[in-house]
């Protein structure tokens, strides 16, 4: 049961790139406003758990700064790059987090990984690798978003690990809400920096209807639902077990590009989906 739940959180965090890509806000902004509402929808809960008196605010701001800036950086990086190569490719490549995983779980909880996990992670990431190559040389401009995916997914990575490290809190909530919504303030502050610099902010894109689409979707689905469950499977799964099975998000991300926006993917994309699959299923085999 907890790994379909985290299945249905990959698949909600997939939606994100289709909502990133109907709108046009600033991918800053976009950020902070995802952020805020999804911390302000998931306040009550975090409220009523918090309990004691060892949990306070100032505590859990101290545990949240960290991950909050890694998260922003991450949601900022990852809306500019998933509006410069299709939606597959960029759900695959900010998810390769499996490759540096390992060494972050060893450096900083001294977790190693177990032979299951080892053998499918090599799996998983040749898929990766052989969608990467083959989009490079079909689009260089495919190649660049590919290239600020990557650079997203070193972020994201990084907020993972604190995610399995503030597992000793009483609920996923205490420790998400603090992170979403110091995130948000400081995306928005971002951005309101860049518009003091001279640089113009599209704070709203220029079709309402569809820019609220988008913000509403991306705090409600992959935000309050999708990293949520991530967080929460921190909690109660092995760390590579849950990255490696959160690479299906390229799969879903996939299908509904196909779907919703059109997008043909290439013949390559199906040869990876089933390397990254194979990966997956050999770590949940064999998981502990």
């Amino acid at each position: 049961m907890r790994y379909l739940i985290l299945l249905f959180g990959v698949f909600c965090c997939a939606t994100s790139v289709v909502f990133i890509r109907i709108g046009a806000t600033d991918p800053v902004a976009l950020s902070a406003y995802r952020l805020l509402l999804g911390g302000t929808l998931l306040l009550p809960l975090a409220l009523r758990h918090m309990g004691g008196a060892a949990l306070r605010w100032p505590g859990l701001l101290r545990r949240a700064w960290a991950p909050a800036l890694l998260l922003a950086v991450h949601f900022s990086t990852w809306n500019s790059g998933a509006r410069l190569t299709p939606s597959a490719n960029a759900s695959l490549i900010v998810n390769m987090v499996p490759v540096v995983m390992p060494f972050l779980l060893l450096a900083v909880l001294g977790e190693r990984i177990t032979r299951a996990e080892a053998a499918g992670t090599v799996v998983a990431m040749s898929g990766v690798l052989l969608l990467a190559g083959g989009d490079f040389h079909f689009s260089r401009e495919h190649a660049l978003g590919d290239a600020v995916c990557f650079l997203s997914m070193l972020f994201y990575a990084g907020y993972l690990i604190f995610g399995r490290k503030n597992r000793d809190l009483p609920s996923v909530y205490v420790y998400v809400v603090p992170v979403y919504l110091l995130a948000g303030l400081a995306c928005l502050a971002w951005a309101g920096m860049q518009e003091l610099a001279g640089r113009e902010v599209v704070w709203l894109g220029p079709d309402r209807r569809l820019e609220w689409i988008s913000i509403l979707g991306l705090a409600l689905v992959p935000t309050v639902l999708g990293h949520s469950i991530i967080n929460w499977a921190l909690r109660v799964i092995r760390g590579q077990a849950v990255v490696i099975i959160n690479l299906a998000q390229f799969v879903f991300a996939g299908a509904l590009g196909f779907l919703l926006l059109g997008e043909v993917p290439h013949a390559v994309f199906y040869a990876a989906a089933l390397l990254v699959v194979a990966g997956a299923v050999t770590v949940v085999r064999r998981a502990p």
